[in-house]
């Protein structure tokens, strides 16, 4: 059956954003027809001394990931901050001390860690890349109505357009219309936690350390900035994450100082402030036949380990890689929503993904917790973790997205 696309992207954040643009790039799927579903793409940045309050931790696999489609470059320098050094530890605990440990770039074979990036300049640069706007038509419309058929995929929007395709991709977010349309169930459990962000000046200089203190609310973490701020982001109980969005500027500052220890020493607090609820979901299924999930619409984590963009970006090189060889070995177009091809992806990406939920998930349980017996363990684990270099190399390589079972794209040297 003729369709308008062969395939669609419901979801133009900065995931189905890549994954639109990878699939443009890619030397066998090209050449086919795609488009990205967005009904509010994003707009140039209004100033570039302007820093936005929603950050992400940027992995090495993901910067491979954005750099294969030209988006990487994009970004302006001075909102790029790599950081070479983590250094976490427990309440109980110090910087550098028993109950502790430091993750350092110069044990690994990579000039940094990652790196910190503002949400919306990271999104604009993806959808700034040649791949994008050259191959990919963009619409600018809601999802009303999914349909799966066997002879095609069909979405119908909001305006009463109805945009047929071979495959649809839902890539809208944890609270995905399209895998609500298309019948697929989640588990998880919402946390008794909101993640309050804001940016801060320090005493001391960040030293391109990302600084992670677990509390018995839940952790905080100050990530360096490139103006010399630290972003942070702070998981503590609704009530409390409520107080500090509206408590005056020094009892803020007073608080953060507290809750790091004074790692940094006192603490400027005259930035924008925010908070957002947590929650860990995870899709039963992937894909259907015709419909397939990447990003958080498959799956959302807690952003204590700052991984959920990052294994977002792995599923789209994953899928692109699925596809790609189905075409390379003589599929069509229509051939790739067949469900012997989505369940490769499928059974790949899952498994990491299941792994790297139920770690975070295990971590945040562990260490929000302030039971003496449990903060004595934590701090031996932490302790031997740190004596251990096969041990650190091991988080690190996860941490970075170099390690486990991941596409080619993220293997190549570049």
């Amino acid at each position: 059956m003729k369709t308008d696309f062969d395939i669609l992207v419901i979801g133009g954040g900065m995931v189905g954003a890549c994954l639109a643009a990878l699939l443009g790039d890619d030397r066998h799927l090209g050449g086919l027809r795609i488009a990205l579903l967005e009904a509010n793409p994003p707009a140039l940045p209004p100033s570039d001394r302007d820093v936005d309050l929603r950050v992400s931790a940027v992995s090495r696999a993901s910067e491979r990931i954005l750099d294969a489609v030209g988006a990487w470059s994009k970004i302006p320098p001075r909102h790029l901050s790599a950081y070479s050094e983590m250094v976490v530890w427990d309440a109980t605990g110090r910087p550098q001390g028993p109950g502790s440990i430091h993750f350092s770039a110069s044990a690994t074979s990579e000039p940094d860690l990652g790196h910190i990036v503002e949400n919306r300049r990271l999104q604009w640069a993806i959808y700034e890349s040649a791949a994008l706007r050259n191959r990919v038509t963009v619409l600018r419309a809601e999802l009303a109505q999914l349909e799966l058929d066997t002879e095609c995929a069909a979405a119908t929007l909001v305006d009463g357009r109805r945009i047929t395709a071979a495959l649809i991709v839902g890539a809208d977010g944890a609270d995905s219309a399209s895998r609500k349309l298309a019948g697929i169930e989640t588990r998880g459990w919402s946390y008794d936690q909101r993640a309050f962000v804001t940016h801060v000046g320090t005493e001391h200089p960040h030293q391109r350390t990302a600084w992670q203190r677990f509390l018995s609310q839940g952790p905080i973490a100050f990530l360096p900035l490139a103006d010399g701020r630290s972003s942070i982001v702070w998981s503590t109980t609704p009530e409390h994450a409520q107080h500090l969005v509206g408590c005056p500027p020094e009892t803020l500052a007073t608080e953060l100082e507290q809750a790091l220890g004074g790692a940094l020493g006192k603490i400027t607090a005259s930035g924008p402030r925010g908070q957002f609820p947590l929650r860990l979901i995870h899709a039963r299924a992937y894909c259907k036949p015709r419909f397939v999930l990447v990003g958080d619409a498959a799956h959302a984590v807690h952003p204590l380990a700052g991984q959920g963009v990052n294994l977002g970006f792995l599923d789209c090189a994953a899928l692109v890689e699925t596809l790609s060889a189905e075409l390379a070995a003589g599929g069509t177009a229509d051939s790739l929503a067949e469900l012997r091809v989505l369940r490769c992806y499928e059974r790949w990406r899952k498994s990491e993904n299941a792994l790297a939920l139920g770690l975070i998930d295990g971590l945040n349980r562990l260490f929000s917790n302030a039971s003496p017996l449990l903060t004595w363990a934590r701090r031996f684990g932490l302790s031997t973790v740190d004596r251990s270099a096969f041990a650190k190399r091991f988080l690190m390589g996860r941490a970075m997205g170099t390690a486990g079972d991941t596409p080619q794209l993220v293997r190549q040297a570049r």
